[in-house]
């Protein structure tokens, strides 16, 4: 019996792993990525134990892990005068929950994801090709396909989109324009050795995501690399509309960041200072998709549910989403059935990390009394019941390889809480 056959749209973080994922559970993977070259671009990205224990499962872990830094805690700092307001401990992630909690270079995880695809010979990855229609009956799906030189047309049992946010698969299933938030990120890699500023050493050499919390703006910087270089992300609320609806990235002027971070301590000041060289990205916001699946399509990702930054969560809710998609898309089931299970399983999951994750950006931007509130609640709640917050989103240990029906309770979906 041949294997079934998914298409996928888009190979990201989502894509690459949701090609691994459905591979592994018996499918035939086509793969196709818009851009010419899979260009190792980008900055830091933490993984979360929901989402390292996935990569683990794969065989990704162990490509990645040489390239990989575990923080032993997370410091959250007030942003005029640096004082710790909390820490997060997590040396002790992986007893937890299960598996570690790292920061890598995304570029490192994109390498590890496609040396572990290159050995699958059941996936087939094709760049430089978009699609550019879908038609999806009960018999499968038929995929038109735009290359550099001709069009063409692939058949498969499904269509997954992966495309990110300006998802094309998304586009035509549901008409929702993405809508600017008020905020921008900007992201710069800086090389330890060209900090001359001594007070900033001390932040450099220790193993701890620094995270700044202050009035409509707050910073963030941990090592990557085996200490080499520091990942900086600094998001400010500004007045600032991207061009129609590209929402993609710019160079971003570093008057325009000091001018803004002014009123942080001394060491951050110094750290923003050495950076060579700023992008910077308009952070879109866009509710959940209204389904994740329609027939034989799947969003993924960006695609089905874009995350705004501050829980961390964009890149490990993809993976949860291909790990969903392997353990309910099982060869000689229904697909559209699995398809439906791949939607009640994580969309009210997705959901929630969503709304949480604007909830704690409000939190972090406050200003005035709010604010002297927020860091009063922060210096008086133990660590245990800092630890006891996130379980929920971490606390993901195993996800299934041979019983659908066991998803969801495993994967921690529970009901909305507003």
């Amino acid at each position: 019996m041949a294997l079934p056959h998914a298409v996928i749209a888009g190979a990201g973080i989502g894509g690459l792993t949701s090609a691994l994922s459905l591979a592994e559970a018996g499918w035939q993977i086509s793969l196709y990525e818009r851009a010419n070259i899979l260009e190792e671009t980008g900055a830091g990205l933490q993984l979360s134990p929901n989402a390292s224990a996935i990569l683990r499962q794969l065989g990704v872990l162990q490509r990645l892990s040489p390239f990989a830094l575990a923080p032993q805690t997370i410091r959250i700092r007030r942003a005029r005068d640096g004082e710790t307001l909390a820490l997060l401990p997590l040396f002790d992630a992986e007893a937890r929950w299960g598996a570690p909690y790292l920061v890598v270079h995304r570029a490192d995880l994109q390498r590890a994801l496609l040396e572990r695809l290159a050995l699958n010979k059941s996936i087939r990855l094709v760049t430089g090709t978009a699609v550019t229609g879908f038609v999806s009956g009960k018999e499968g799906v038929r995929v038109t396909l735009a290359g550099s030189e001709a069009f063409i047309e692939e058949k498969g049992d499904c269509l997954i989109g992966a495309d990110g946010l300006r998802s094309f698969v998304r586009q035509k299933l549901a008409e929702d324009p993405l809508q600017f938030s008020g905020r921008t990120a900007w992201r710069t890699l800086i090389e330890v050795q060209r900090v001359e500023a001594q007070r900033v050493r001390p932040m450099m050499q220790s193993p701890e995501v620094h995270l700044w919390l202050g009035h409509r703006a707050h910073l963030v910087h941990y090592p990557l690399r085996g200490g080499t270089v520091i990942n900086v992300v600094a998001i400010v609320e500004e007045n600032f509309r991207p061009e129609g609806e590209e929402f993609w990235s710019c160079p971003g002027d570093p008057e325009f960041l000091q001018m803004r971070f002014a009123g942080f301590a001394a060491e951050a000041r110094d750290l923003l200072a050495a950076a060579r060289e700023w992008r910077k990205w308009p952070l879109a916001v866009r509710d959940c998709a209204p389904h994740f699946a329609v027939g034989r399509i799947a969003l993924i990702g960006d695609a089905a549910h874009p995350m705004l930054p501050f829980l961390a969560q964009g890149a490990a809710q993809a993976i949860e989403d291909a790990a969903a998609l392997g353990a309910l898309l099982r060869p000689g089931q229904d697909i559209e059935a699995g398809l439906s299970a791949y939607e009640a399983a994580r969309r009210p999951r997705a959901l929630r990390v969503q709304r949480e994750s604007r909830r704690q950006g409000r939190i972090y931007h406050l200003g005035g009394t709010a604010a002297f509130l927020r860091d009063l609640a922060l210096r008086a709640l133990p660590s245990e019941q800092w630890l006891a917050r996130y379980d929920w989103l971490y606390g993901v240990k195993e996800w299934p390889s041979d019983r659908a029906d066991n998803f969801s309770m495993r994967s921690g979906t529970n009901r909305i809480e507003d």
